[in-house]
This record gives structure tokens, C-alpha cells and sequence, in this order.
């Protein structure tokens, strides 16, 4: 089999545990800056599987992340944030990873040639047609991230693919493949470091697009965060007062009115009638915030012109 880069020896790897550690540490370091830097050429590829992603959350469907090892504990940490970050509702949130639940705290290596697994995950989860799969493999050849990007095809549901390795069959068979072209680790085939470091930003690229289109990002803000927890609902309050350009105690208070929505709240801050209104206001706008405040605008200027008979 021919040496794929991710398996490669890196050109600064030859003495390494000779070295001071300092010197290693640096080594480290720079390995990682390499690999995040590899992210920028696949700019154009994250920006075109965004959409699919958001083309299936926006019509009901759900985002499925499929992986092995480190890769899947990459999907992991991106997919467990998207309901808290964005308020993506949990239950269209799916990861299976090879091995399952106990992969949680045992990451063995033999699940990831297991094909059939995957495709038996992807089958007994239901995917089809309206659901996205994202399957990532540093390789790109890994068993378990190609069975369940083959049986989530075959049911009809759009794929994206994520490996490091230019030529991988993952990223053939896919509707959407991004290439993260790292360099090869300074540990050789230690792809949880650099290669998962790009896939790490890869994927939260790839998400906060996804976020971007369906409305969910207004300014840089989370406008539709999941406020569970005292730091999340102190967000929240910011986030409407600074948007909306009002106190923090009135930011509280339109947030209660909202039922914790903050793209509510500050709809009702900017003028809406009530917290019903403003939902109204946003499914017209397909969810997004910008063109509901444009609505709100438009309608006090209206309010603001004289009637007919009285101008002149």
C-alpha cells in the first residue's frame, strides 16, 4: 500500500526525542499552525457543503456526522454545541461513531474497519432523503467512514465528506468534498493532532455557515442560542441589549416576554406588537433577524407620514 501523507514522516521529526522540550513543544507547535493553515485552501469546498447543510436543516431535515477515532471525536465536540450555540433543536442533531457509546471510553481501532456497521447505523437512524451526512476520515479511506457515506447516498440523503489525503475515496464519492491538505505530522500517523486540528476548524467553519444562513448569526452574535445555564441567559441579555440598543434590565425583561427567544426579544424591543407578532415577523423572513428589523422600520416610518388629505 503506498504511504498516504497522513502516515508520512515530517521533515522535522528526525531526532525529535533528542531534543530539548522546549524544542519538541515548539515542533509541536508549528505542526499545528501548518495544518490550521491548511483549512484556507478549502475555503471554497466548507462553503459549498454549508449549504447543503443548511438547504437540509432549513427543510426539516437532519445533520448526521459519521466517524472513527479521532475524527469522530472531532464530529463530537462540533455537533454536541450546535443546539447551546445556535438552538438547532437536539433531535436533528445525530453523530454515530464507530463503536458507539462505548467509544466514549474505550476508542479502540477495530470498529473503524467495520463497513457494515456503519451502514447498519446509518439504515437503523433512518437517514434518507432531507437529512445531510457529514463522514470524515484523516485518511480518507477509513471502512466505517465510507460505509456510512455509501448507505446515506443510497438512501438519498446529501453527503459531504472531510479527509486529508488529495485522491481519498471518501472525498470521490461524496456531493461535497473538502481536501485538508495537512502536512504530515510530527508524529508520524498521529492524525489526532494536526489533521484533526484542521478538521476541528473545518468543521466549525462549516457549521457557523450553516448557522449564517439560517438566520442564526446577526452581527457576530448567537441570535438564537439555547440559554440553559446562567452564563448562556447573561449572553442572551447582552446580546439583545447590545443589538437592540437598549439597558441590560430591559434586555431581561423583553427576554421573559420571549420565552428566552432572543431574536424575539429584540424584535419586541425594536417595536413589535407583541412576542406573537414577532414570530410571525420572522417566519416572513424566513428566520432571519436583519429583514424582520427592516419590517419594523419601515412600519414606524409609515406611521410617521402624514395622512393623504392632510398634505400638501
Amino acid at each position: 500500500m503506498a504511504q498516504t501523507r497522513t502516515e508520512a514522516l515530517h521533515r522535522n521529526a528526525e531526532g525529535l526525542d533528542t531534543r530539548s522540550p522546549q524544542e519538541i513543544l515548539s515542533s509541536l507547535a508549528e505542526g499545528q499552525i501548518e495544518a490550521a493553515q491548511a483549512v484556507r485552501a478549502a475555503v471554497p469546498a466548507i462553503a459549498e457543503a454549508a449549504l447543503l447543510v443548511a438547504g437540509s436543516l432549513r427543510a426539516g431535515g437532519r445533520l448526521v456526522y459519521a466517524a472513527a477515532g479521532s475524527s469522530g471525536l472531532m464530529a463530537l465536540a462540533d455537533a454536541l454545541e450546535l443546539p447551546g450555540t445556535y438552538g438547532i433543536e437536539r433531535e436533528r442533531i445525530l453523530i454515530l461513531i464507530a463503536g458507539g457509546e462505548e467509544a466514549l471510553r474505550d476508542l479502540a481501532g477495530a470498529p473503524e474497519d467495520d463497513a457494515g456497521a456503519a451502514a447498519d447505523a446509518v439504515a437503523q437512524a433512518g437517514v434518507g432523503a432531507g437529512d445531510c451526512v457529514i463522514s470524515l476520515s484523516a485518511s480518507g479511506s477509513t471502512p466505517y467512514a465510507l460505509g456510512a457515506l455509501d448507505e446515506a447516498k443510497r438512501r438519498g440523503a446529501a453527503t459531504i465528506a472531510i479527509a486529508n489525503n488529495r485522491g481519498a475515496p471518501l472525498l470521490e464519492r461524496a456531493d461535497a468534498a473538502i481536501l485538508l491538505e495537512t502536512p504530515p505530522e510530527v508524529i508520524a500517523g498521529s492524525t489526532r493532532m494536526g489533521a484533526g486540528t484542521a478538521q476541528k476548524i473545518a468543521l466549525n467553519m462549516l457549521s457557523t455557515l450553516a448557522a449564517v444562513h439560517l438566520g442564526h448569526v446577526h452581527d457576530g452574535y448567537m441570535v438564537n442560542l439555547f440559554a440553559d445555564n446562567a452564563k448562556l441567559r447573561g449572553r442572551a441579555a447582552r446580546i439583545v441589549a447590545a443589538v437592540a440598543g437598549i439597558a441590560p434590565e430591559e434586555a431581561e425583561r423583553r427576554l421573559e416576554e420571549s420565552g428566552g427567544a432572543v431574536k424575539t426579544a429584540i424584535l419586541l424591543a425594536a417595536g413589535a406588537k407583541d412576542a406573537g407578532a414577532a414570530r410571525t415577523m420572522l417566519e416572513r423572513s424566513g428566520q432571519k433577524l436583519r429583514p424582520a428589523l427592516s419590517e419594523i422600520r419601515g412600519e414606524r416610518k409609515g406611521d410617521r407620514l402624514p395622512s393623504r388629505q392632510n398634505r400638501t
